[in-house]
């Protein structure tokens, strides 16, 4: 895959994830399609509507057998591609809606429910202008080796996942967390290290396949239940029914009756996460409920709601919550 920038016409410089990274600005259809063919596969683009105007923006960088990528076309367009073969996609819209169409499967993603097409089948996607996506990009190879390792035999079949991931659930919560270690891996000044690339790789896909549906989740999940410990489901229990409260991780772990490396131990090995990680997710999750459900005209603040689940540093709360939902708190409870 070609992680380079294409000369032509440019769009004006802005800000963006992986902004150390530019593999395209332009206006120009051909050029993001060439571009945009290199990073992924062969495919057709088109503008959809009279007057449209693409104004095409991609970041990306590939480190180990996963590559990361920022992708916003500007315009309503819409894009066709046969099988994509070689790897898998999980396409994360940070702002507006696209209609996708994967095989027999359809889904109309935004920012609470992400796609994940399957490499065997073709693939019809409408993205509505305003829908800037954050992509990972996994070696088919990655995850269907990882796959036969989870399993203990070589799989039945072909993998195959279902199209779209609630990014509400817990399991996608957490993979989440992962994918925003590996960014700020990658916006780091100095490059991460091959082991930490190994370990990030080896995270996201294992959280993948246990995370999202499909066709072998069953199997998958049969040895996960069989193999978690009953202090970790404990622990996710608490988390889940207790979260406004000020919960500490030595607090779940007396609770369960673990030390603390134990408990941090269990959570990194079967829920690739962290005890607190875990819980800031579910907690922002719950602001993020409670702002949606909130009438705007009345008395109810973002700061109150980020309060009173146990969010105390204003900015810091609205850096999360932008990263975790592409939009400010107070863009949530207006709409």
């Amino acid at each position: 895959m070609a992680e380079g920038p294409v000369p032509g016409p440019r769009v004006a410089a802005e800000r963006f994830p992986l902004s150390g990274h530019p593999l395209l600005r332009t206006r120009d259809l051909d050029e993001a399609r060439e571009q945009i063919t290199r990073s992924f596969c062969p495919h057709r683009l088109d503008l959809v509507g009279t007057g449209a105007r693409l104004n095409a923006t991609q970041n990306g960088v590939r480190v180990g057998r996963i590559s990361l990528h920022y992708l916003d076309y500007g315009a309503d367009v819409r894009i066709r591609a046969e099988s994509m073969d070689e790897f898998f996609l999980v396409q994360i819209p940070q702002a507006g809606s696209a209609e996708i169409h994967c095989g027999r499967q359809h889904v109309t993603t935004g920012t609470t429910l992400a796609s994940v097409p399957n490499p065997t089948d073709d693939v019809d996607m409408l993205l509505r202008k305003g829908t800037p996506q954050l992509i990972v990009r996994l070696d088919r190879e990655a995850v269907e080796s990882r796959l036969h390792q989870l399993l203990g035999r070589p799989p039945r079949g072909v993998l195959r996942f279902d199209l779209g991931m609630d990014l509400e659930e817990p399991a996608a919560r957490a993979w989440l967390a992962q994918v925003r270690w590996l960014r700020s891996a990658i916006e780091a000044p100095a490059p991460p290290s091959p082991p930490v690339v190994e370990h990030l790789e080896q995270s996201l896909v294992t959280g993948l396949l246990l995370g999202q549906r499909s066709n072998f989740s069953d199997a998958l999940h049969a040895d996960q239940a069989a193999s978690m410990p009953r202090t970790v489901r404990r622990a996710v229990e608490l988390i889940e029914g207790h979260a406004a409260e000020p919960l500490t991780v030595e607090d779940l772990a007396e609770a369960v009756g673990v030390g603390v490396r134990a408990l941090q131990g269990g959570f990194r090995r079967h829920l690739d996460t962290t005890p607190m990680a875990y819980l800031r997710e579910v907690r922002l999750s719950r602001v993020h409920d409670e702002l949606r459900a909130a009438d705007p005209n009345t008395v109810t603040t973002v700061t109150e709601v980020a309060a009173r689940w146990g969010f105390w540093h204003p900015g810091r709360f609205a850096a999360a919550y932008r990263q975790r939902y592409g939009e400010t708190p107070s863009s949530t409870l207006q709409r």
